[in-house]
């Protein structure tokens, strides 16, 4: 560590910049970034998705949000690095740390490829004030330091059977001409991608646990580019996307970009999610159009197709997991049972489900105290067994070719205490009472978020972490643009097709931690619609049994009661027919009236 960070103070020094930011982003602002992207664990250790680090040539800082502030204090070397836990009181943002770390004239570097656009003319515009300035480099200086890097992936990539995507290229890239000719947009720029990836109805495997391929896309009126590493291209694939798309070298589109810089066009870019370098190559010429790109909305409401195969996926993943669930059972006391192997297990269940293509994300399995940690990294380093008392967390999900899946459920393991069991039921009275809550059209996740938080803050608790995200279909298990958040959500209304987490929680540090997670899909609530005045609500998707040992009935309404042993019995009535005698049996007891 001490080396890494002696020959990054060097290059600054170099390189004229008195500070340097390492932000956790790619040049396509990925949530998962490639192993050969990850600059900021490399140089830091700290493992979470989300998180950025500032150099100075004495100091040395990580911001990061309240998801990862246990897992920071233990990852970081606390002799190097300070942990500025974002969103707390008298915590300084960046821009505030550098200015009053630097002196006036003085500079922090960037590599611009990893900023987005409207982050690095905020950060630019905070510290110009300052008397600081932000300077691109064209150099990336981890990567001059970084020995032995990863190379990119190679995997292949795979087109998306229409039978699961429930639309072809042609018509998407229609649509979303139709879209950009309603903003005179010539051209629209693309580098998310998951968005690339749902466009053009290909998938891959350059990001673990998001079947997506490093690219960038170039959309005009008549024409499609897609910028991609031609080895990843076997000729099957290529003549499917023949007719529709004109494939180029991944390292070609930074000459694409200097030959758009050179015509006189409207050229739309995502405002949130374009870098400052495809800004700066345009240059001043070309007119810029800084909007959303169209395809975030296309893509987060699923056609009929798409929502079929999230009905089905969520089946097969919910036999999974009761197999998992009795599979545990029957295990504790009798083998030893460690937080690696019971995710390996689980991962076992998973993979002999049709379909199957891998997990969604790293399976978060945590034993007491590691539940506190929100997003607690299952490790060797951190492994330990689970026994026959406390609680256990686990927060697992599935890619099948036909849907994605996120869950997780809270057991345990023994006989729970009072007041596990009062904030459980918490926990539990809030992901009723927002999935059973109608709202009308328009209504964003910012508004909704509120619902599943009441029956915590009734007694002085809360989480730190949004109620729910998006989720995508064979993609990204974090989907945008909708949250269901007071911080993530932008203010983007729920719509008919959506699909969407919800996953209120409870985290006391040191001791444990409470969450449940269900997948849920927006849709109309007849009963309450009017004819000028339209009602939603949701239909929940996740199938597999709440821990009933952990719930305080008394705490619940009539109407919470009335639900949950609705859902268990469509539990146990769609799931048993998948499962063998002992664990069918197993889940008639795990799904009996409360």
């Amino acid at each position: 560590m001490e080396n890494k960070i002696k020959s990054i103070r060097k290059l600054m020094k170099d390189y004229g910049v008195e500070a340097y930011l390492v932000p956790t982003s790619d040049p396509h602002q990925s949530e998962y970034v490639p192993e050969f992207w990850q600059r900021r664990k490399f140089m830091s250790g700290f493992t979470g998705s989300a998180g950025d680090v500032v150099f100075t040539q004495k100091k040395a800082g990580l911001w990061t949000d309240s998801r990862y502030f246990l897992q920071a204090e233990q990852e970081l070397d606390k002799k190097a690095f300070t942990l500025f836990k974002m969103g707390k009181p008298d915590v300084p943002s960046i821009d505030e740390w550098v200015s009053g770390e630097l002196k006036k004239g003085e500079s922090l570097g960037v590599d611009p490829k990893v900023i987005p656009h409207q982050n690095y003319i905020d950060l630019k515009k905070k510290l110009e004030e300052k008397g600081i300035e932000l300077k691109s480099l064209k150099k990336n200086l981890v990567d001059a330091v970084w020995e032995n890097r990863p190379e990119p992936p190679k995997g292949k990539i795979e087109i998306h059977e229409e039978k699961y995507a429930g639309e072809p290229v042609e018509a998407k890239l229609s649509r979303l001409r139709k879209k950009m000719a309603e903003e005179n947009a010539e051209t629209l720029v693309v580098t998310m991608l998951d968005s690339i990836a749902w466009l053009f109805n290909i998938r891959g495997s350059d990001v673990e646990f998001n079947p997506v391929v490093i690219s960038y896309a170039v959309i005009t009126s008549e024409k499609a580019l897609l910028f991609i590493n031609p080895d990843k291209i076997e000729e099957a694939v290529s003549q499917a996307l023949r007719e529709t798309v004109d494939i180029f070298d991944y390292e070609d589109f930074g000459s694409e970009l200097q030959n758009l810089a050179k015509q006189s066009c409207r050229i739309w870019l995502d405002e949130v999610s374009v870098n400052q370098w495809i800004v700066d190559v345009l240059g001043d010429n070309v007119k810029l159009h800084f909007k959303p790109s169209p395809i975030k909305m296309f893509k987060a409401i699923k056609n009929k197709t798409e929502i079929a195969g999230f009905r089905a996926a969520h089946i097969r993943d919910g036999a999974s997991m009761v197999k998992f669930l009795y599979w545990l059972e029957q295990s504790m006391g009798k083998i030893e049972v460690t937080e690696v192997s019971a995710a390996k297990k689980s991962a076992e269940f998973r993979a002999q489900n049709e379909l199957f293509r891998g997990l969604s994300f790293n399976t978060i399995s945590s034993y007491g105290a590691h539940g506190a940690v929100v997003h607690y990294a299952t490790s060797p380093e951190t492994d330990i067994q689970l026994k026959p008392e406390g609680t256990y967390l686990i927060d697992s999900g599935g890619q099948y070719l036909d849907g994605t899946t996120d869950i997780t459920r809270t057991l345990y393991l023994g006989s729970p205490k009072e007041e596990q069991k009062d904030n459980f039921t918490r926990v539990l009275k809030g992901i009723i009472d927002l999935l059973t809550t109608s709202f009308p059209e328009g209504t964003s996740g910012k508004q909704l978020d509120t619902i599943a938080r009441l029956p915590l803050w009734e007694k002085g608790l809360n989480y730190g972490h949004g109620t729910g995200h998006g989720i995508g279909t064979y993609l990204c298990v974090h989907e945008g643009p909708q949250a269901i958040s007071y911080y993530r959500c932008i203010g983007i209304g729920l719509e008919l097709g959506m699909t969407t987490t919800i996953e209120p929680g409870y985290y006391k540090e040191n001791q444990y931690g409470l969450r449940i997670e269900n997948v849920a899909l927006v849709v109309k609530d007849e009963e309450k619609s009017k004819k000028d005045f339209v009602f939603y609500k949701f239909e929940n998707l996740t199938l597999c049994p709440i821990d009933l040992c952990l719930i305080k009935k008394e705490l619940l309404s009539k109407g919470e009661i009335d639900w949950l042993n609705n859902y268990h019995k469509k539990v146990y009535k769609t799931l048993a027919p998948l499962l063998d005698k002992p664990e069918a049996d197993w889940l008639k007891k795990a799904t009996k009236e409360l």
